[in-house]
């Protein structure tokens, strides 16, 4: 059988649940109860203590694991370009990422030893990642892009380039927009998807680069001696590289001209003074020598002196070009409806 209910319970509901003490009576008993009362709050500090002990070492050792993991990436890709000297940025970037996802683990494991509940978190940050994702399409675009230019490495900081029709140096490189230095020392920013969708020319990137001029002379020229000529020039210019040897041909006979042409390797650093140098110098060698350099010839063909046009006279022969006007009918009495239709059965018969 189950027990009997009292009267009083079934009467009036379940039995009340006794309030808990005010905390001025729980302090007190604290005070007052010795070390029996004292103990429960202790073992609760002492608790608290290790938790937050374990909480401080977990995030000592994040740090360290950061630091350490971001300089054992940054050795990893320099280690990459063997002996070639490694891409600052892109060792920064890498490092950069290695560090903040340990730091991130780290943060996260710290939370859950303090006791937060870190699922809903990582929830509301994925959403708000989402949402800052859709807002902010070209800055990822952009950002996609210089991750691309930092593994591919198409240009490094220092290089000459031309980047979407425009020639520069290239100053500085992040993860949303290049930085070019123009021939006129103008700052040009481009976005690094503009960069990396466009046409890219890296003059640098090549160990030299080639030099091609042309000269016209004259007919009368000796063709050999001027090709010995710019050889010679070329040689002599210790910025000249040996291999490829310095090249000179004949390339074009034109009106008045024959053209030879000069192709010479140099280093990418100065080929822009070394170019109007070798322009000089061949100048010079060419004059010595009695080489002469032809000038445009123009022909003038003389033509009958020049006399108004006579109108009067082209008026004439227009007005006689036209045809006379058509002679008009004669006017005559307006035939009656009766006569029309006798005339026209008389005829019939």
């Amino acid at each position: 059988m189950s027990p009997a209910i009292p009267l009083a319970a079934s009467a009036h509901g379940p039995p009340a649940t006794p309030s808990p003490p005010p905390i001025g009576e729980e302090v007190g008993h604290v005070l007052t109860g010795g070390p029996q009362a004292w103990w429960p709050l202790l073992s609760g500090l002492g608790h608290i203590v290790v938790t937050l002990a374990i909480a401080v070492g977990i995030l000592v050792v994040t740090l360290w694991a950061a630091n350490w993991a971001s300089r054992l990436a940054r050795e990893a890709v320099g280690r990459l370009h063997g002996h070639g000297h490694p891409d600052a940025v892109l060792q920064g970037f890498v490092a950069s990422l290695v560090r903040y996802g340990v730091a991130i683990i780290g943060g996260v494991a710290v939370l859950q030893q303090i006791g937060v509940q870190t699922t809903s978190i990582l929830a509301v940050l994925g959403a708000a990642s989402l949402a800052i994702g859709l807002a902010l399409q070209g800055g990822l675009s952009n950002v996609a892009a210089g991750v691309m230019i930092l593994l591919l490495r198409p240009y490094r900081v220092g290089d000459r380039v031309e980047i979407a029709g425009t020639v520069g140096r290239v100053r500085g490189l992040d993860l949303f927009i290049t930085r070019l230095h123009d021939l006129d020392n103008s700052v040009v920013f481009i976005p690094n998807a503009k960069a990396l969708g466009d046409r890219i020319v890296n003059y640098s990137m090549p160990e030299s680069r080639r030099i091609v001029m042309d000269f016209g002379i004259d007919y009368d020229d000796d063709v050999d001696l001027a090709l010995d000529l710019l050889v010679d020039v070329a040689s002599r210019d210790a910025r000249i590289v040996a291999d490829p040897a310095p090249w000179a041909k004949l390339t074009a006979l034109n009106d008045s001209t024959v053209t030879v042409t000069l192709r010479a390797w140099t280093s990418p650093d100065g080929f822009i003074d070394t170019r109007f140098d070798l322009m000089k110098a061949v100048k010079a060698r060419f004059e010595a020598a009695g080489l002469t350099f032809a000038y445009p010839h123009q022909v003038a063909v003389e033509t009958r002196p020049w006399t108004p046009p006579d109108r009067k006279r082209q008026r004439q022969e227009r007005e006689a070009l036209r045809p006379p006007p058509a002679a008009a009918p004669a006017a005559g009495p307006p035939a009656d409806r009766d006569s029309r239709a006798s005339g026209s059965s008389s005829e019939d018969s």
